[in-house]
């Protein structure tokens, strides 16, 4: 016998009345934020201008220097005057029409000089044509083109653990030393919203918040490596983000190697004399302590019978920006320069000790001609060969265990690049006749360090330039250590992912010319 079904009471209808209202209201929320999709926008830099010549060609201009972009249409050069407040990135494509080829090709260039920056803009309704800036992107590398990687709502992301906010001017700016460009912030909804992925969530729930800010901007912090995919049951923290070598970086280490020298930041670099018109210049010598003086004697000097051999060669150490490329150097004096200065002496192993009894694993270890924090031994010797009699012009790695010299191939105009570089550095007449570039293996000292792995690799260049410019004047050879380097053009030759291993030091040396010190 069937049991009799319970029938289920209808509804009244003010109670199905009231739901319409919200399901229609859903709707309407959801078509909203279709019709608000965000654009990218790329625009010429604050400081940049494009001119038209005489010929049909463009050319920028920015600090008094100018770059020619090339030929193009009457049609694409006036195109090109919309750069200066922005075009879509869908107003010019490889794919295009011809003025769309054009403008393709003139971006691509422009954004190769670093001569672009990009917004991303959202109308401030479906109805509005009057948008927002939600962010303002600066490339910090040459060639960043924006990208928005494809993000599903079952996607889970959170902040990169080298990402930070800070304050430029009157700018809230987010950054990584990861990231190819920094985010100027142009609404303060996005930088809440930023705060709530310093747990992991998914697409989906970012989606149903209050101030969500876009998928686009989310794709673009992807992109970017500011934020980062997680797995489910993922936590999101260091072990997540990256390879092994990126686990070891402390996130104060890796801000300070991308910051303070060329390759991957775009802030201007050298000797700018900044504070020129703020303060005088500090004094070279300190002003002496008060108190009562111990006089120590009369220094020693270049013609005393008293002064040792080590103490003149300090004395005759200095640096030599101009080579004789009548007289380069030769094959033997590198052999000889390498093997006084960076040539590995012996190898030993030893078990970690971890003071309570137990050993861990075994740790290999050398000695040089120089000293190096907790015998790490880290630093690597890149060549830059451009004038050495014996040696063909090109790119070399020194192996310090074989003593010898391992060609890498490299492409001619990363060569000059590099040289041409050092010679600018140096304020020198011409190129040195070899670079030295000192890259460091920087898991090998961050392996066992922490909180100081950067400043104790910094400290090692310093040292094993002092012993280059110690063996230079023994030789009576020229030496020059250079204040900058490139990480991406290293990078770039070598093939090496720039927190793997990356040059942390230069120093050029060659013949000095006749009638300088070491050009007798």
């Amino acid at each position: 016998m069937k049991k009799a079904r319970r029938s289920k009471k209808s509804k009244p209808a003010s109670t199905r009345a009231k739901k319409a209202p919200s399901r229609a209201r859903a709707s309407v929320k959801e078509n909203a934020r279709r019709k608000t999709t965000a654009t990218i926008y790329a625009r010429l830099s604050s400081h940049v201008t494009l001119q038209a010549q005489a010929d049909g060609s463009l050319a920028a201009g920015f600090d008094g220097y100018t770059i020619t972009m090339g030929r193009f249409s009457a049609a694409a050069v006036k195109r090109a005057k919309d750069l200066g407040p922005g075009l879509p990135l869908n107003a010019f494509s490889r794919d295009g029409n011809a003025v769309e080829k054009e403008m393709d090709i003139l971006t691509r260039r422009l954004a190769r000089s670093g001569l672009l920056e990009y917004r991303l803009t959202q109308p401030r309704s479906a109805k509005s044509s009057d948008a927002k800036d939600l962010v303002a992107i600066e490339p910090q590398i040459p060639g960043y083109w924006p990208q928005t990687p494809k993000l599903a709502n079952g996607d889970r992301v959170v902040l990169s653990r080298f990402a930070y906010l800070r304050r430029r001017n009157d700018e809230m700016i987010l950054e990584s030393p990861r990231a190819g460009a920094l985010f100027r912030i142009g609404d303060v909804k996005v930088a809440s919203a930023l705060a709530t992925l310093t747990k992991p969530q998914t697409i989906a729930k970012l989606r149903r918040q209050d101030g969500f800010p876009g998928i686009e901007l989310l794709a673009l912090l992807l992109d970017s490596q500011i934020l980062f995919k997680v797995k489910s049951g993922s936590d999101g923290l260091r072990a997540d983000e990256g390879d092994d070598d990126l686990v070891l970086w402390d996130f104060h280490d890796l801000l300070f190697h991308t910051r303070s020298t060329e390759g991957r930041q775009a802030n201007p670099l050298g000797g700018l004399y900044r504070y020129a018109d703020a303060m005088p210049p500090p004094p070279a010598v300190r002003a002496s302590w008060p108190g009562r003086k111990i006089d120590l004697g009369e220094p020693a000097t270049a013609t005393s019978e008293a002064e040792t051999a080590f103490a003149k060669l300090l004395r005759a150490r200095h640096s030599t920006r101009d080579f004789d490329n009548q007289r380069p150097i030769t094959l033997a004096e590198l052999a000889r320069f390498l093997d006084s200065t960076a040539r590995v002496l012996t190898k030993w192993q030893s078990p970690l000790d971890f003071g309570d009894g137990e050993n861990g694993p075994l740790i290999d270890y050398t000695t040089r001609p120089y000293p190096s924090g907790g015998s790490s031994y880290e630093l690597e010797l890149y060549l830059t060969v451009a004038n050495c009699e014996g040696l063909v012009r090109g790119f070399y790695h020194y192996d310090a265990d074989q003593h010898a010299l391992t060609p890498i191939e490299a492409r001619p105009q990363d060569l000059e690049t590099m040289l041409t570089a050092a010679e600018f550095a140096m304020d020198a007449s011409g190129a040195p006749q070899i670079l030295f570039t000192i890259a460091a293996r920087f898991g090998r000292i961050s392996w066992k360090y922490s909180a100081l792995a950067y400043s104790l690799i910094l400290k090692d260049v310093g040292v094993l330039i002092q012993t280059f410019y110690l063996a230079a004047a023994d030789m009576d050879l020229g030496g020059c250590a250079i204040g900058t380097n490139n990480i991406d053009l290293f990078a770039r030759m070598t093939g090496l992912e720039f927190h793997v291993e990356g040059p942390v030091g230069q120093f050029a040396i060659g013949r000095a010319m006749p009638g300088t010190m070491g050009g007798q």
